[in-house]
């Protein structure tokens, strides 16, 4: 008998994603076990942000179905579940302060005012700790770096000690110190036995933790190892063109898709974006 612990963070049975005549993708299983980390590649518009929102409820399929952490997913946000958004500063102008970015985590969804209740501080620090963020995390978020504002929203994601993590483009405009800085901090988590989804541009930050890529293109999908998914064939029949993937200066770059998220370069997949 498979315990809770054991099953699927989460799993994806016939899922199809329909926006207006325009069939995102259809047919797509997936499972993600514990402990396991799959990235999801492709280019804009492709629907990596939109199966997210899917598996959060927040846009309904249009057919299959999705279980998370057990339970169907329903026409709504799930708490339970946690979510670490693109890297994008926050206003200048914002007072807030960075334990308060991540006290919301834990006292965010409640009603009213969310007024601290015993052990919520110890928690906040707890996760400041975590994610490195003790020397920061009494100032205005406004006033900090994008690294170290990002290290707040994984503090944020990890509130709940989330069994299924949900990462959209987590890297973002953030230098290589700081991407490193993230990715580790999403891997301890994923070792915990907490299931990862990854949404990225960009594999090579996170090539060397990941177990399973999917790669959506052109309204289809492969999903495998990253040597079994990142070569010129695959990449090249699910493009339906000729698409190059090399190896340059320790990084896969890939040349000749559509889009040119695929390389090495910075690109922002903004949600109206990817639809």
């Amino acid at each position: 008998m498979t315990s809770p612990s054991d099953a699927a963070p989460l799993q994806i049975r016939g899922a199809a994603i329909r926006r207006g005549d325009r069939e995102l993708w259809q047919g797509l299983d997936l499972d993600v076990a514990p402990g396991e980390l799959v990235a999801v590649l492709g280019p804009s518009g492709s629907g990596k942000t939109t199966l997210l929102r899917a598996i959060l409820g927040l846009q309904q399929l249009s057919a299959g179905s999705i279980t998370a952490l057990g339970q169907p997913v329903r026409g709504h946000g799930n708490r339970r579940i946690g979510y670490l958004p693109q890297a994008r500063p926050l206003p200048a102008e914002t007072s807030m302060r960075g334990r308060d970015l991540v006290s919301l985590g834990i006292d965010g969804h409640r009603f009213g005012l969310p007024f601290p209740r015993r052990g919520d501080r110890a928690r906040t620090d707890e996760l400041i700790d975590a994610v490195g963020a003790r020397a920061f995390a009494d100032k205005p978020v406004g006033i900090l770096s994008g690294g170290e504002q990002q290290r707040l929203r994984v503090g944020q994601a990890l509130a709940g000690s989330p069994r299924l993590l949900l990462c959209d483009e987590p890297l973002t405009s953030l230098d290589l110190a700081n991407q490193q800085a993230v990715v580790g901090l999403i891997d301890a988590h994923r070792r915990t036995g907490a299931g990862v989804l990854l949404v990225t541009h960009d594999v090579n930050p996170v090539l060397e933790i990941v177990d399973r890529i999917l790669y959506i293109a052109n309204g289809q999908f492969t999903l495998g190892t990253p040597q079994e998914v990142l070569t010129t064939e695959v990449l090249s029949e699910l493009y339906g063109a000729p698409v190059y993937v090399l190896e340059a200066g320790g990084r896969l770059v890939v040349i000749g898709a559509p889009d040119a998220e695929q390389t090495a370069h910075h690109h922002d997949d903004h949600e109206g974006d990817d639809a």
